[in-house]
């Protein structure tokens, strides 16, 4: 049987507009988006962002922030959100080069940053600030990576819009009362120390589906 030219050509134009909705649709559910709760991992230590409500001892007095080698605490569960008066759309892929805040589940304070001395490194102090997720200015952090969007399997860094530092971890531990865990602060140039890749948790769709990678 010869086959119509024009309902093969139809018929392969719709095939090709299939597959690249099913693309599309797999590169979405691939990235980081608005409103996604999870774990950041530092690649280069092993430990993931974590926080409590323990202040430090010296510099602002605000709420610790640190790294953590136990995947499974609950108070390293951070949700992405948009800067402060340019809210992000809930399920949105976040940009590369994007202003985000990161807001730590537990105690709804942003990670922040400011001019003063880590405790250990004599780095620059990262704290977590503000309350129910409202702070300032200086808790807005740009994702710098290397294609379009945030992808979850991808290592980035976080660069911080008021000072120009990256998150960073260098290895140096606390003693008590938070004893084994890891110093995490802001350092001027961009290196080994400042990846960090998203691991365990609930990433928010377009569609309003979770999307459940890990955990919860």
């Amino acid at each position: 049987m010869e086959l119509n030219p024009g309902v093969v050509l139809r018929f392969l134009s719709l095939l090709l507009c299939v597959l690249c909705r099913c693309e599309s649709r797999e590169s979405e559910h691939n990235t980081v988006t608005c409103g996604s709760l999870l774990k950041l991992l530092n690649t280069r230590h092993n430990v993931r962002l974590h926080s409590h409500d323990v202040k430090y001892g010296s510099g602002s007095g605000q709420q610790s922030v640190t790294g953590v080698e136990n995947a499974d605490d609950a108070n390293s569960y951070w949700q992405i959100r948009g800067r402060p008066n340019r809210p992000c759309q809930r399920g949105v892929a976040i940009k590369c080069g994007e202003g985000i805040r990161i807001t730590h589940m537990k105690t709804g304070r942003n990670l922040h940053t400011h001019h003063f001395s880590s405790p250990l490194s004599n780095n620059q102090e990262v704290s977590a600030f503000g309350e129910n997720g409202e702070g300032d200015d200086l808790d807005v952090w740009s994702v710098q990576c290397d294609g379009i969007h945030w992808e979850r399997d991808d290592a980035v860094r976080f660069k911080h819009v008021g000072t120009d530092v990256f998150l960073s971890v260098t290895g140096e531990q606390y003693g008590h009362p938070i004893r084994g865990q890891r110093e995490v602060h802001g350092m001027s140039s961009p290196g080994p120390h400042n990846w960090w890749r998203a691991m365990e948790g609930v990433f928010i769709q377009p569609s309003q589906e979770l999307l459940r990678h890990d955990e919860l």
